[in-house]
């Protein structure tokens, strides 16, 4: 080995050496460093356990004590308005609002409704009727004032009240108050409501422009039958200028969303309403509605929602004013007001409902001024409007008992065209003998036709007629709900618990009543004839009887009438008007006469002619191809 290389390895173990000294040194700095962060993090620790078992010894001293003994400041403020807070924290007050026919009830927190009781009305069961109880209303404002606020967050004071009116006020600490009055009309159940934003404009920022409107309502039960209390209430909305109300509801759940301005809006029961309003009317909103399910033991029908948004105005006094309206749907109460109000109350379409306005309900109320039992004046209104009817329809009556009086001559013809491919030739034979003895095959329909929107307009009317609740008539206790002689106990699908002696005695009068009808009528070996004759004789009877089972009593008491005195009527002309020996007389004078024929019956028989011929070519064609 050389020098060189001798002093080459001694200097590469002395760098190496030296490397590893300075290493060692390094590596007791970072242990130190690392025992100081260590300690530092014990201590910390030691520190945030003391911390921790501190606080835990104050959470339960605190609620021994109360958190304001131990630390006022631990309980923080909601609102950074001091009065606010304050009154966050108070206990509302009951305001009792009252004159002859509602009681009203506010709530000074919210300065809102509590509850609202119908005087000259009571439940089903007798008990005080509230379209909501104490409780089932809240309705709150929501407003930007540096923050959102509720306005059914806070207790307003009361400023002045009486009987029928009360003042109240919601101050700020930086000045100004929101104030809400309330104000009963004289034998009345409307309500008006002043909401006023009084030297606001330095609480209220100016770039604030629109306020919500929220109001919650479960309105209980009040009638006997639930499916038909629920089939009549919903919530309505109306826009102005229209000529009928929006709905959502009618026993089923249901939400809309409102882009248009709304001018009121309705929580409608079966016969009683929680009607809003605003002469401001609303930007938009939402409504929703849910019916409580028919067990449960709260015993309420539904609950409605409405979510409502106001354009906010900007001045040192803002006010807007709104009519609340609790009470019965009351056709002439509801149209007194000139608002439309009276739109809630189902009267059908423009056909039907224009006879109900103007003949129903003029008719109804004439009979009520000198009639107080109801069963006796849909008697009389049966009878009246069967004599108003009976010119347009003795007609069509007439010749449905002339087509029994030939009943004989029918069968003959069905006995000599006994084949199917006869049946044009039948056919024929049957127009000539109906022309021969002067009858309108057609003219069966017209009563029915002329009758159909008076049978629609008392189904809408009686199931909503306040006029008929809780009226008593032979068995049935309530003419504006189902009476019942049969009481299962338990729900049977379609049926329901029980069985109306009304739509049962409705159904048999309609089954005679068709049979009667059917007496001049030969169905012969036609399927179609066959399956007619069975829907009306059967099938029509017992599906209106389940129809009627829950429905108004009155309703199915007034169908009663009306097929006893059509009976009546169709007895009447075949037994004076309409007599077989003369039909027969008639028959054997024309039976030699050529019989004219109208344009229209020669282009008919001519149609009858080709229709034969390509019938009878198909058949031929048919047979070629079997051989």
């Amino acid at each position: 080995m050389n020098k060189n290389s001798v002093i080459g390895w001694i200097l590469i173990a002395l760098i190496f050496i030296g490397f590893m000294f300075y290493q060692s040194k390094q590596i007791e700095k970072q242990q130190a460093y690392q025992q100081q962060l260590d300690s530092i993090a014990a201590v910390e620790q030691l520190a945030q356990w003391r911390a921790d078992s501190a606080a835990a010894a104050a959470r339960a001293l605190t609620d021994t004590l109360g958190a304001e003994v131990l630390n006022p400041e631990a309980a923080s403020a909601i609102y950074t308005d001091s009065l606010l807070e304050s009154a966050s924290k108070g206990e509302g007050k009951l305001v009792t609002l009252s004159n002859s026919k509602l009681e009203l009830v506010i709530n000074t927190k919210g300065a809102q409704p509590h509850s609202a009781k119908v005087k000259d009305f009571r439940n089903y069961d007798s008990t005080d009727l509230y379209i909501f109880r104490g409780g089932d209303s809240r309705m709150g404002l929501s407003v930007y004032t540096g923050q959102n606020i509720n306005t059914a967050d806070f207790v307003f004071d009361v400023v002045s009240s009486n009987d029928s009116s009360v003042v109240m006020r919601l101050p700020f600490g930086g000045g100004g108050y929101i104030e809400q009055s309330y104000t009963l009309k004289n034998d009345s159940y409307l309500v008006e409501n002043s909401l006023g934003f009084i030297g606001m404009e330095n609480v209220i920022p100016r770039n604030v422009s629109v306020m919500d409107l929220d109001w919650q309502v479960t309105i209980p039960r009040m009638e006997k039958g639930y499916r038909n209390e629920s089939q009549y209430s919903k919530i309505d909305y109306y826009f102005s200028g229209e000529k009928k109300v929006a709905e959502l509801g009618r026993g089923r759940n249901g939400s809309k969303r409102i882009e248009n301005r709304l001018d009121w809006i309705d929580f409608q029961q079966q016969f009683f309403s929680a009607l809003m309003d605003p002469k401001e009317d609303f930007s938009s909103g939402s409504l929703e509605i849910n019916f409580v399910p028919e067990n449960d033991e709260s015993h309420n029908l539904m609950t409605c929602t409405a979510s409502m948004r106001y354009d906010f105005k900007h001045s040192e006094a803002v006010r807007y004013n709104t009519d609340f309206y609790f009470g019965p749907n009351d056709f002439r109460i509801l149209k007194s007001y000139d608002r439309g109000y009276e739109k809630v109350i189902p009267l059908g379409g423009w056909l039907v409902g224009w006879f109900t306005r103007y003949v129903i309900i003029p008719l109804f109320d004439f009979l009520h001024r000198g009639i107080s039992n109801f069963g006796i004046i849909i008697l009389i209104m049966t009878i009246i409007i069967k004599l108003i009817v009976s010119p347009f329809t003795f007609k069509s009556y007439s010749s449905t008992a002339k087509m029994q009086a030939i009943k004989p001559e029918i069968d003959k013809l069905n006995k000599k065209f006994p084949k199917p491919e006869d049946a044009m030739k039948k056919q024929q034979a049957t127009m000539d003998l109906y022309r021969k003895a002067g009858i309108n095959p057609a003219g069966g329909c017209l009563p029915m036709l002329l009758q159909f929107p008076i049978l629609w307009a008392m189904f809408r009317f009686f199931p909503a007629s306040i006029e008929l609740r809780q009226q008593h008539f032979l068995w049935a206790e309530d003419l504006s709900a189902y009476d019942s002689i049969v009481n299962f106990g338990t729900r049977i699908p379609l049926l329901g618990d029980h069985i109306s002696l009304f739509a049962l005695l409705m159904a048999l009068s309609m089954f005679f009543y068709s049979k009667i009808t059917m007496q001049g009528q030969t169905t012969g070996d036609d399927p179609n004839a066959v399956s007619m004759r069975f829907m009306s004789l059967y099938m029509m009877p017992v599906m209106m009887f389940f129809i009627c089972n829950s429905l108004s009593s009155g309703l199915s008491y007034y169908y009663l009438l009306s097929n006893l005195f059509t009976m009546l009527i169709s007895w009447i002309i075949k037994k004076f008007f309409v007599k077989p020996e003369d039909i027969q007389k008639k028959l054997k004078e024309a039976e030699n006469k050529p019989v004219q024929k109208s344009k229209w019956q020669l282009r008919l028989e001519e149609a009858q002619k080709m229709q034969q011929q390509q019938l009878e070519q198909q058949r031929k064609a048919r047979n070629q191809a079997r051989r």
